[in-house]
């Protein structure tokens, strides 16, 4: 199956966009607003904006409201069912507001089977809500068909790349469309490495030709676990690439970090927020919240914050 290619169809709207942003300068003749708005005119990759994952305590407010979301990632397994009220509530936000799907079930880097019934009612979603895209995770969830429930690291050698490359191709066959790949956080490593992370998650996403979902947070976590510099990830890692960025919070145990999605964001991570746009210029980020969730005008404000540091 010929995979589709996506073409550059929301630049004109991004512009008039970005003009009315209170962060953003207004003075028509200011030279980083007509270099920012050059750089998105020649942009080669889709732009959502600044978007929220859809959470089920939200949905009343969402609709009730129509809060300025650009956009909603759902968590693909939530609308794996025929029908009731997930579909509901999906079917109505969707009339309002993009969507991509973001899943934790594909286990791209497992030796088991590709799991091909999983892989038809995830295809068979994306036809019925039509994503912007589809993403999952550069990891394996478990072995020998047992579910883990978790995102579980790999080791970074040669042969795993060419392995998850090829299932990732398989993928993209099936489902007709490129897939984005995220990057996890990690809490052990493997003897067995040979690369690090971000020359893995390179070689990948090359090999593979498909998009990195790259998760600022999670990027973040792991540097502090594992003692590399985030900066040095960023730069390994081709802006092409780059359809998305994921802005979250952790919890942080004094000797290591927990990818939790359950605080607010922090300031080492906005920090490196502000290295990631420097280094892939505008792309479209979402902030995610899993547990411990606030009102939905408390994950405004932390968006109002994401699109002040975009627009700085």
């Amino acid at each position: 199956m010929q995979k589709r290619r996506w073409q550059p169809d929301s630049t004109s709207w991004l512009s008039t966009y970005l003009l009315s942003l209170p962060c953003h300068p207004r003075k028509s003749g200011d030279p980083g607003l007509n270099f920012l708005l050059a750089i998105i005119m020649t942009a080669k990759k889709p732009i959502l904006g600044f978007g929220l994952g859809l959470r089920t305590e939200h949905y009343e407010t969402i609709l009730e409201q129509r809060p300025p979301i650009d956009w909603f990632e759902i968590l693909t397994e939530n609308y794996l069912v025929p029908g009731g009220k997930p579909h509901y509530y999906l079917d109505n936000i969707r009339e309002h507001y993009p969507l991509v799907m973001h899943g934790v079930s594909m286990s791209i880097g497992s030796c088991d089977p590709l799991d091909f019934d999983y892989l038809r009612q995830v295809k068979s979603l994306a036809n019925k809500i039509k994503p912007k895209w589809i993403s999952d995770h550069l990891c394996f969830t478990g072995i020998h068909g047992k579910n883990m429930h978790d995102l579980l690291p790999l080791p970074y050698t040669e042969e795993t790349i060419h392995h998850v490359a090829n299932r990732i191709k398989q993928v993209q066959d099936f489902l007709g469309t490129q897939i984005l790949i995220e990057n996890v956080s990690s809490y052990i490593t493997y003897q067995q490495s040979q690369l690090t992370e971000w020359d893995f998650l390179k070689a990948i996403s090359e090999e593979a030709d498909c998009f990195i979902l790259l998760d600022i947070n999670n990027i973040y976590v792991s540097s502090v676990n594992h003692d590399f510099d985030p900066i040095a990830y960023l730069k390994a890692i081709p802006s092409h690439r780059v359809y998305q960025m994921h802005l979250a919070g952790h919890e942080n145990q004094g000797d290591y970090i927990i990818d939790t999605h359950d605080h607010d964001i922090v300031d080492p991570v906005w920090d490196l927020y502000r290295a990631a746009l420097k280094q892939f210029g505008f792309v479209s980020t979402m902030i995610e919240r899993d547990d411990n969730i606030p009102p939905l005008a408390t994950l405004l404000a932390e968006l109002q914050h994401a699109k002040c540091i975009a627009h700085e």
